[in-house]
Formats: C-alpha cells, sequence, structure tokens
C-alpha cells in the first residue's frame, strides 16, 4: 500500500512519517497528499489562541479529555516558536498533554513556526489535512502565543477560542486590535485570580460594543481553571453550540471557499519561489542580481519582472 493508504487505514506511524515529509518539504509529501485530499474535509477544526501564559496548553489537554469523553476522536497540532537565532525549538506543548499518549484515540503532533509569521507553521493546513484523513473526528490547533494582529487561525479554524488571563494590566488594550475581531468564543482562563470577572465583564461589554447582526453568531465569554477542569464542560458545549451554528446557517460554505482559496494560493506562491530560486541557482544570476541591486545598478523590482520573463514570457504582459 501506499503511504497515503496507509493513513487512511488508520496507520498512525504511516501518519507521523507523512506528517515530518510534509514539515521537511519532501517532495514525496506532496504525491501523499494529492491522494489523501479527497478523502477529507469531515473533520471540525477548533482552534485555540491567546498571548503567551494564558495556559493554552492545558485547555487544551483538558478540551482533548473532554471531547474523548463524548465518543470523539481527537488530534492536536501545537504550535512552538522558532529561535530566531539557532533555528531550534522545544516542541514542549505535548509534554503538558502527557496523559494521552497512550490513548489510540487521540493524536498530538507539535511543529515549529519556522520563522513564519501569524502564530502558525507553514505545514499547519497539511498537517490538519493528514489528521483528517487517519479519522479525527475534531482537530484542535493551539497557535504560539500571539499579540494583536498574529490572528491567521481564523483563516483554518471553524471555531477560534481566544483565551485570556486576569493580570495582563490593560485587559482590553490586550485584545482590542486584532484579537477581539477574530474570537467565536472568548475565555477567561485562570479564573480563580484576582480580577476574572473584571475581565469577564469587560470582554462581554467590548462585544456588546460590536451591535451584532440579528441572526449572526454572538461570541460568548466563558470562564475556565484548564487546572482544575473547572468550566471545561461548559466550553465544549458552546463550542459544540457555535458547530452547529456553522453548519445550520451556511456559513460553513463561504469559510471552505475562502479557506480553499488561501490553502490554493498559498501552495502557489511556495512553488513559484521555489522555482524562480532554482532557476536563479542553476544560472548563477542570484548572486549577482543581488549584487547589482547592493549596489544601485538595478532596482529590485526591475530585476523581479526580468526574471519573470524570462522564467515566463508571458509574465511579462502581466
Amino acid at each position: 500500500m501506499s503511504l497515503a493508504e496507509q493513513v487512511l487505514n488508520g496507520d498512525v506511524r504511516s501518519a507521523a512519517r507523512l506528517m515530518r515529509d510534509i514539515d521537511d518539504g519532501r517532495p514525496q509529501a506532496v504525491e501523499a497528499l494529492k491522494e489523501l485530499y479527497p478523502r477529507t474535509g469531515n473533520a471540525f477544526i477548533i482552534g485555540i489562541t491567546g498571548p503567551p501564559g494564558a495556559g493554552k496548553s492545558t485547555l487544551v489537554d483538558q478540551l482533548t479529555a473532554s471531547f474523548r469523553g463524548r465518543g470523539k476522536k481527537v488530534g492536536v497540532v501545537a504550535i512552538d516558536p522558532t529561535s530566531p537565532f539557532t533555528g531550534g525549538a522545544i516542541l514542549g506543548d505535548r509534554i503538558r498533554m502527557n496523559r494521552h499518549s497512550c490513548d489510540e484515540g487521540v493524536f498530538i503532533r507539535s511543529l515549529a513556526t519556522r520563522g513564519a509569521l501569524g502564530g502558525l507553521s507553514r505545514s499547519t493546513s497539511d498537517v490538519a489535512l493528514v489528521m483528517d484523513a487517519l479519522g479525527m473526528n475534531i482537530i484542535i490547533i493551539e497557535t504560539v502565543g500571539v499579540g494583536q494582529d498574529e490572528v491567521d487561525i481564523v483563516k483554518e479554524a471553524h471555531t477560534t477560542c481566544v483565551v485570556m488571563v486576569p493580570g495582563l494590566g490593560d485587559d482590553i488594550q490586550a485584545i482590542k486590535a486584532g484579537i477581539l475581531e477574530i474570537g467565536d468564543i472568548f475565555v477567561v482562563n485562570k479564573a480563580d485570580r484576582d480580577g476574572a470577572d473584571r475581565t469577564a465583564r469587560e470582554l462581554s461589554t467590548m462585544l456588546e460594543m460590536r451591535h451584532p447582526v440579528a441572526g449572526n453568531w454572538s461570541p460568548q465569554v466563558m470562564k475556565t481553571e484548564a487546572q482544575r477542569g473547572t468550566g471545561i464542560a461548559e466550553l465544549t458545549d458552546e463550542i459544540l453550540a457555535h458547530r452547529e451554528y456553522f453548519l445550520s446557517s451556511g456559513a460553513i460554505d463561504t469559510f471552505l471557499r475562502e479557506r480553499t482559496q488561501r490553502h490554493f494560493m498559498g501552495i502557489l506562491r511556495d512553488s513559484l519561489l521555489k522555482k524562480a530560486l532554482s532557476y536563479m541557482t542553476e544560472r548563477d544570476i542570484l548572486d549577482r542580481l543581488i549584487t547589482d541591486i547592493s549596489d544601485q545598478r538595478i532596482d529590485p523590482y526591475s530585476a523581479v519582472e526580468d526574471i519573470l520573463s524570462k522564467m515566463m514570457p508571458d509574465a511579462a504582459d502581466c
């Protein structure tokens, strides 16, 4: 059997090997993904995002247990930051989820950002696709700790949960710019801390000021204590309620079309860049071009136009 067929048959080792190939950018991974793609689209994807230290990993661990208790198979994609100096990543989030390591209904994969911005890794979409093909009903994607505008998760997940904690100083300043607009559910974690009620109240006030349109989903603010498991059942219910809304309202159709377009454009962009770099390297053009641009003998815009016209003659007319 091919690697893709083994994944479709539920072979966890084959899935892990394919995910490694995807993350390493190996050509054989693309052939397997082509074979898997028509058999995907069944999993529901939940995004967990928020600032560092909000307790996202512990929350994901508890949500995994909650969904398993409801008979769902769960895949987890945990994104960790890559060092800008060494290029390494600890990939330690899954240590907090170690209790699921012997559960055949749970598959956990850590990914490094590898310089990608937005809180995700470049291979996140394809790794989630493999988990979907493996038969996971729920896929939880935990982003790297994000700020105000690193919100790529909303483009990938059906339901996005924004996790906040009290004690971050100006709570509203921490989430007002980009995060507030993308949350389907807001979670005030570590709710046993002083200021949790205030944080939840201010979040609710900010959400009410958005003047929701009748019939649209109205985000709720949930309070949890992930370490103790408090509020997890209620959060799971709210996620499932959003899933029901997403499916029944028809919002999923627009979402899937937009996600498909972004996925296609991302693959196209990466493929064109690889071909251009290969073209220039084979002809010893790259170093010479960089030197000419640095010495201002040519501007970078004209250099790009020149390369494109040589690689794709029709591109010169665009």
